[in-house]
């Protein structure tokens, strides 16, 4: 029997003519980020693998549960309560140990974002929850890169390129599909409302196949297209999607900009958000923010940490006019009264304002000097 070369890895792809040596070239040199390793990125991930994408990244800081085992197809129930990023890196090792596999055992963030994706050509968007689609987008709008986006729910699911460069039409992201975040509860993940066990195979296996299309520069990519997927009745419909010009004063000018961005807030029913105490000594250096503690007068203990108005909560609703600042954070001694207040005040105000809650109040203030 003869030595396998590396040329029979890929042989059905190289005998493709549209694609040929040059193509699997292209694949090799290729960079790909894949963001989550669950449903929609572990087929993802096993034929990015297999193609011969030359470096791919995962990024996943979630562990192996029984419940994942139904879709999320690179673990078995050996894995359970490992790292899934680690988990699937050895995994893609072991089908192709002819790539670089460059793991991010970490929760993608606004802190390190911008680091991670910046190494790599094409992002593969397959998380579950709107902030974090959010974030990944406006990182590849700022480092201008290629962003693949999957979503599943039910027995449906959808797929887009986003953020194409193009000689003809403005770039489409993310925020073009939905300008204004889905209230909580409006559009329900996985969790929620469950999902047929295959779905993320087929909508992920797509993600994979859009992938190796625009590396290769093959067949027609959904570029500014929503591809919608219906597994009951097999039905596809497609859409063409058009650049918002008001979306683009939406996403963060620069890092600094978008390090400092709230995507939780963002997404959050309300303008309230709990800040721990932590994320309020960060937040004391920004010039128009306004403390105001919703205590009723000569309540203790004193603050002198930082200035603040009073403003009891038996009181908040005809002196809200004292109430001017960008950014609001309210305070009282255990954190419930100045919730109630974040909830009052988000009511009037939507999302004009950016609205906080000190978690645990005064008392975990005070605990955490």
């Amino acid at each position: 029997m003869s030595n396998p070369t590396k040329n029979d890895r890929y042989q059905r792809q190289i005998s493709l003519k549209e694609l040929g040596e040059i193509g699997q070239q292209k694949l090799k040199n290729a960079k790909v980020l894949v963001i989550g390793a669950g449903g929609l990125g572990c087929p993802a991930l096993l034929y990015l693998a297999g193609a011969g994408v030359g470096r791919i990244g995962i990024v996943d800081f979630d562990i192996v549960s029984l419940s994942n085992l139904h879709r999320q197809v690179l673990f078995s129930v050996n894995d359970i309560g490992l790292s899934k990023a680690l988990r699937a890196g050895d995994v893609l090792e072991q089908i192709n140990p002819e790539i670089e596999i460059i793991v991010f055992n970490e929760k993608l963030s606004n802190s390190n974002a911008l680091e991670i994706i910046k190494g790599f050509d094409i992002i593969l968007d397959g998380t579950d929850n709107f902030a974090s689609r959010y974030m990944i987008n406006d990182a590849c709008v700022i480092l201008k890169k290629i962003l693949v986006y999957g979503a599943i729910s039910r027995f449906e699911g959808q797929l887009a390129v986003f953020n194409h460069p193009s000689e003809t039409n403005t770039a489409v992201n993310y925020r073009d599909l939905f300008p204004v975040a889905p209230a909580d509860g409006e559009v329900l993940n996985c969790e929620e409302a469950g999902v047929i066990g295959v779905l993320p195979g087929i909508i992920g296996t797509m993600m994979a196949n859009e992938t190796i299309k625009l590396i290769t520069n093959i067949g027609n990519a959904l570029i500014n297209r929503l591809l919608t997927y219906n597994s009951l009745n097999n039905h596809f419909f497609e859409m063409e999607l058009v650049a918002i010009p008001e979306t683009s004063k939406m996403i963060p000018e620069g890092a600094k900009a978008f390090k400092a961005f709230n995507y939780d807030w963002f997404c959050s029913t309300s303008s309230a958000f709990e800040l721990r105490p932590e994320e309020v000594q960060r937040m004391m250096q920004e010039k128009n923010i306004q403390f105001v503690d919703v205590r009723e007068a000569g309540e203790a203990p004193q603050v002198n940490d930082f200035e603040h108005i009073n403003i009891p909560l038996s009181r908040l609703q005809e002196q809200i006019p004292e109430i001017h600042a960008e950014t609001i954070v309210l305070f009282c001694q255990s954190g419930k009264r100045s919730a109630g207040a974040a909830e009052i005040l988000s009511k009037h105000f939507g999302k004009s304002r950016k609205i906080y809650s000190l978690k645990d109040g005064i008392a975990g203030w005070q605990k955490s000097k």
